[in-house]
């Protein structure tokens, strides 16, 4: 039944109360009550997805506006999401949808939801604009749908990493590649996001350690996340756990955070040379810069050019750059609108 599913990843405790397993909140919820997320309430003892079949937003996007560049470069996705979030970030961009408090949406099962895929002509799925997380079973059915049919959708997810570990382990084996918000060091999720960093780093090590593409982004807050000791702790954690991409973005004021002034270009620049000591690819988001670019790390030679988030070319031979040989690291090439480039 659409909005109405007896939801994944939870115990019953005594008196009708149950704990949701989904996310490191673990709400303990009595009879009536609904999640931190909005998304999933106890119903007669059993722990129900409001939100099952219920998207609040469709829309066929460039996969680099995920943003995801070194996976399925060039290719076009669907994005969906349906209301709710496990975080309650001050400067969410979507906070509309991510912390309405009612249930609002068309109704689309993912029968139907796989009938408009195949009307956009998008090579998958991309599960973002709010969490994931929170309209995991709309995520799982669907998914397995197209295991089931045999259809060849790539399915991705933008996440803020704020998830469960069991959970992660059944969606990896659905998942291509995820990009993962790394906010700020803990002090920034306590008092932004009303949450933690560390959960968001085990997160990001079970991914990485189950295969799965994984791409991080930073929005950088004046004042709030920018400092160089911040950007030097994030990206050597990132470095130490495997060189992964990151997307350094520009801030603009939003929601509860409508007060503080977007980003400076300088900032950015900045930010991208402390991360470029520690990791080989670097870019800028939310802005028309050269560092949209993938460059070869060894010899600097432009690799894949992008104009906003459209990719121009890609200069690549069997997955390794054609000036030097060194190796270009690229995931789910068979979606690629470039993929007779690079193979």
């Amino acid at each position: 039944m659409k909005g109405n599913k007896e939801a994944m990843f939870y115990k019953k405790n005594i008196n009708n109360v149950v704990v949701c397993e989904l996310c490191p909140r673990f709400c303990a919820l009595a009879e009536g009550k609904t999640g931190f997320c909005r998304a999933r309430k106890n119903i007669g003892g059993k722990l129900i997805s409001l939100v099952y079949g219920k998207p609040c937003s469709l829309a066929v996007d460039p996969i680099e506006k995920k943003p995801l560049f070194h996976f399925a470069p060039g290719s076009r996705t669907l994005s969906v999401a349906t209301v709710g979030c496990t975080l309650a970030c001050k400067h969410c961009q979507n906070w509309e949808i991510s912390q309405a408090k009612e249930v609002i949406g068309n109704d689309l099962l993912p029968e139907q939801l796989l009938k408009e895929i195949k009307q956009s002509n998008a090579q998958g799925f991309s599960w973002t604009y709010t969490e994931p997380t929170a309209f995991y079973e709309y995520f799982y059915d669907t998914a397995n749908l197209c295991k089931k049919e045999k259809k060849d959708f790539y399915h991705v997810w933008v996440s803020n990493g704020f998830t469960c570990e069991e959970p992660i382990k059944k969606a990896a084996k659905l998942i291509d590649a995820v990009n993962i918000d790394y906010k700020g060091d803990d002090n920034f999720y306590k008092k932004v996001c009303a949450a933690s960093l560390e959960p968001v780093r085990e997160a990001i090590k079970i991914y990485k350690k189950l295969g799965v593409w994984i791409e991080i982004t930073n929005l950088l807050i004046p004042g709030k996340n920018d400092s160089e000791e911040q950007i030097r702790e994030m990206c050597s954690w990132i470095k130490d756990l495997g060189n992964m991409p990151l997307h350094i973005s520009r801030f603009f004021p939003h929601h509860k955070m409508a007060s503080v002034p977007k980003t400076d270009e300088k900032t950015l620049e900045k930010a991208v040379k402390i991360a470029e000591e520690y990791l080989d690819y670097v870019y800028i988001g939310n802005i028309r810069s050269s560092s949209e670019n993938t460059y070869c790390p060894n010899c600097k030679n432009l690799l894949i050019e992008r104009i906003g988030y459209f990719v121009n070319k890609i200069d690549i031979k069997k997955g390794k750059c054609p000036y030097c040989s060194n190796k270009i690291p690229l995931a789910g090439m068979k979606w690629s609108a470039f993929k007779d480039f690079v193979e």
